[in-house]
Parts: C-alpha cells; sequence; structure tokens
C-alpha cells in the first residue's frame, strides 16, 4: 500500500517536502526551506541557527528518520525528486545524507551548483558532496517500487517540471510550481495532458495564488516596462531574481528598444554564462552590445567575480553616473550603497519586479527599502507577473485532469480553496502536517 506523508507546504507558501512510500521505497518530492516558519524564529544574519539542531528543535527541520547527514543510522530515503530550483523547493538537501541521490532537470542542477559556488558558505546551503543525476521530459526514472515521469511546465525559473508518479496503489500527480500565463504556456499544456491521460488518483498541487490575484503574463509586462523606460529621463533602476530569465529577455529587450543598455550584477552574469551553455534556453549573449556588467568597488574579489569580469564589457558605479539616460541598472537591495556614488538624476526610478520570496535575495525588509527610495528620489513601480497558476486556470486544469483526490499545498488559504473547487468530482483533501494518507 502506497503512502503520502507531508512534512512541509502545508498552510505556507513553499517549504515543500512530501514523503511518497510504496512497500519497501520511500522518496521525497521536494525538500525546500520554509521561509516563513524560520523567519518567525530568525532574522538572518543577525540572528541564525547555531546548529542543525536548533532548526530540528523548532521543527524547521521536520523529524524524517534516516535523511539527515548528521544521524548516524543508515540511509532511510530511497531518492529525492526535487520539481525546481527555488529555494523554497530545494535549499534543504543541503542537510542529506550524501549516498542519497537528487534527481532534478538538468537546468535546475546547473542554477544550484551555481549558487553553491557564489553562495557565502552557511549552515542552511552547502551542496558540497550532493549526488545530482538530471532528467528531461520524456524519461522515466525507476526507483524501487516506484516510477516517476517528469514533465516540464512554465514558472518563473527555467528547468521546472511537475511529475507523473506510477505507484502500487496507484497514480500520484505532483505539480510542483506551474502557470499557463507565462512566456511559454505550451509546457504547461503538455504536462495537463500528459496528466489527464494517467487518469491520477491523486493530485498534489500548489495553491498559492487565491486571495489579490493579478491577472497578467510576461508579454504584458514587457509592454508596462517599456512604457516605463521609454518616459523615464535618468536612471532606471530594476530588482528581479537572477534566475528569473523570463525577466531577465524582458528588461533586456526593453532596454534595447529605448536604446539602453541592461546592467547586470556580476552574480547575474555568472548565473547567465553558465545557463548559456544549456542549447535549450534562448539567452542574451554577455558580449552583446546591448549587456553590461557591473562591477561594485571592493578591496577583495571572490574567484568567481573575477571569472565573471572577463565575461564581458564592465562598468563601476562612476561610470554609470555619468551616463545614467543610457542605462537599465538591475541590481539587489544589497547594492544600494552604491547610490551614493552613482547620485541618481532627477526623473530616475525604481521597478520591482518580484513578489515571491523564494530566496535569500528577494527577501526585501520594505520599509528599509522605501527609505532609500525616499532619500534619493526614486518612485517605485512595482511590475511582476506570478509564477504561480491563477485560480481560474487552476481549476480548470484540475477538471481536466479528474483525479480521484486533490491534495492542495503551497499555499495560505486552504479553505477557501476547498469551497471554490467544491463542486468539482474530485474529493479535496486539506492535508495535515505529518499525517500519514493511504493511497
Amino acid at each position: 500500500m502506497a503512502t503520502l506523508t507531508f512534512y512541509g507546504g502545508v498552510n505556507e507558501v513553499g517549504g515543500n517536502k512530501i514523503l511518497v512510500k510504496d512497500k519497501d521505497t520511500r522518496i521525497l518530492l521536494d525538500f525546500g526551506m520554509p521561509f516563513s516558519l524560520r523567519d518567525q524564529y530568525y532574522s538572518i544574519p543577525f540572528l541564525s541557527p547555531r546548529n542543525e539542531r536548533d532548526l530540528l528543535e523548532l521543527g524547521i527541520l521536520p523529524h524524517i528518520k534516516g535523511v539527515y547527514k548528521f544521524d548516524s543510522g543508515e540511509s532511510m530515503i530511497d531518492a529525492v525528486f526535487l520539481s525546481h530550483s527555488h529555494m523554497d523547493h530545494s535549499a534543504y538537501i543541503s542537510f542529506l545524507k550524501r549516498e542519497i541521490p537528487v534527481y532534478c532537470g538538468e537546468t535546475t542542477a546547473t542554477i544550484l551548483k551555481t549558487y553553491s559556488k557564489i553562495h557565502l558558505p552557511s549552515l542552511e546551503f552547502n551542496f558540497e558532496g550532493l549526488k545530482f543525476k538530471t532528467f528531461r521530459t520524456g524519461d522515466h526514472i525507476k526507483v524501487g517500487n516506484i516510477e516517476v515521469e517528469p514533465i516540464h511546465v512554465d514558472h518563473s525559473v527555467p528547468g521546472s517540471y511537475g511529475f507523473i508518479i506510477y505507484t502500487s496503489s496507484g497514480t500520484i500527480v505532483y505539480t510542483g510550481d506551474f502557470r499557463r500565463h507565462g512566456s511559454r504556456p505550451e509546457l504547461t499544456e503538455d504536462f495537463i495532458n500528459k496528466s489527464s491521460e494517467a487518469h491520477p488518483d491523486v493530485v498534489i498541487c500548489e495553491s498559492t495564488n487565491m486571495t489579490s490575484v493579478e491577472v497578467s503574463s510576461e508579454h504584458e509586462v514587457m509592454k508596462k516596462l517599456n512604457y516605463i523606460i521609454q518616459r523615464t529621463s535618468g536612471l532606471v533602476m530594476a530588482n528581479f531574481a537572477s534566475a528569473d530569465i523570463d525577466r531577465l529577455r524582458s528588461f533586456y529587450e526593453s532596454a534595447r528598444m529605448n536604446n539602453r543598455k541592461l546592467v547586470i550584477t556580476l552574480r547575474q552574469a555568472y548565473l547567465l554564462h553558465e545557463l548559456s551553455k544549456d542549447p535549450h534556453l534562448s539567452l542574451p549573449k554577455l558580449d552583446s552590445e546591448s549587456l553590461l556588467i557591473f562591477r561594485k568597488e571592493k578591496k577583495r574579489y571572490f574567484q568567481w567575480e573575477k571569472e565573471a569580469m572577463n565575461m564581458g564589457r564592465i562598468v563601476n558605479s562612476r561610470e554609470i553616473s555619468s551616463r545614467q539616460k543610457e542605462m537599465v541598472l538591475a541590481c539587489s537591495f544589497y547594492d544600494f550603497n552604491e547610490l551614493r556614488e552613482i547620485k541618481p538624476d532627477a526623473g530616475s526610478c525604481y521597478i520591482l519586479s518580484s513578489s515571491e520570496p523564494f530566496n535569500e535575495e528577494m527577501e526585501i525588509d520594505f520599509n528599509r527599502l522605501i527609505n532609500w527610495l525616499e532619500h534619493y528620489g526614486l518612485p517605485q513601480f512595482h511590475i511582476h507577473v506570478s509564477g504561480h497558476i491563477n485560480p481560474l486556470y487552476l481549476r480548470e486544469s484540475l477538471q481536466s485532469i479528474n483525479p480521484k483526490k486533490i491534495f492542495p499545498i503551497h499555499g495560505v488559504h486552504p479553505k477557501l480553496f476547498s469551497v471554490f473547487m467544491r463542486d468539482v468530482k474530485s474529493k479535496i483533501i486539506l492535508p495535515e502536517k505529518e499525517k500519514k494518507y493511504r493511497m
């Protein structure tokens, strides 16, 4: 008899950790950092966990036998399958026993290995020694009694997948994070169609967008960016996630259309260089005349930063200051000290183009951000399209797949979801944390 146990993603956005057990085979679907739960206890970097035991004590790491590298016993998990690279789905693979294989898309492996290289060492971010095994759509991975079929989906990071999981007790569909309004909706349509053909017993679906839903698309984001950049007389500053390639393309094309150059950080440049090795991704070239790399002045550079400096044309704060009308500067909140040198001209603006707290660089103290913007006279525009499916599309997708049971996760309004979906044929089950569910 196959069973499901939810160790994360219940009544929270992210932190997904789902154990699938079939006879003597155990696999985990995602193993992410629970940002909201962690933030209830810690304020990084001022108050950080000292060791893994702190995280276990507070329930931030779940008590799962035979999983963690600090456990002396044998491994009790046969494999972990990652849907994508966002930290709320992947970061806590840091704590896994190194003999446990981590299956993920090729692009996810590239992103996580790159992050591991450029991230400062920390308790919660250490991928050294992990065994990554990669897949692509069309593969079938057999692990003991369980077979997993990964199928691509559209999300706000490349290399995202949903899974069709075949067990001795029936078929499970796990959506991961997906949407139908991004730049590649056909990927999600493939997943929905194949999931429907599998006639699943269970669907485990994300339910992030249930309130304050914005109906938009990446194409509309591009139009809005163009509208603002076209009318801005000074510097345009932008903040978006390094791995959001759709958003990078949108800013790059909007800058080009308005005779500006997109300036990216060393971090973004290094990641772009690594992702450019994937022939399936269409990315701006680092040696393009319309793309520059921003180098902050500091006494010491990491080796990866030195490598990034040789990947394209470098500019510093002084050059940006003297050419503000020619630039769209992509930078994180932690680069704001450079504004003293840049001195944004009157008529400059700031575009925040993210909402999901899926990695540390996007965890911004909004009040501090407003203080900086007010000091330098930078009005803020929020131009974004969610990486998550809207409730109308979600409803249509679930009706199309038509499973016997639906487990909504990765959301904080499960009751709203269940009432909204109350007339679908499937039985809605609101999962409880660490409760075992039989197929």
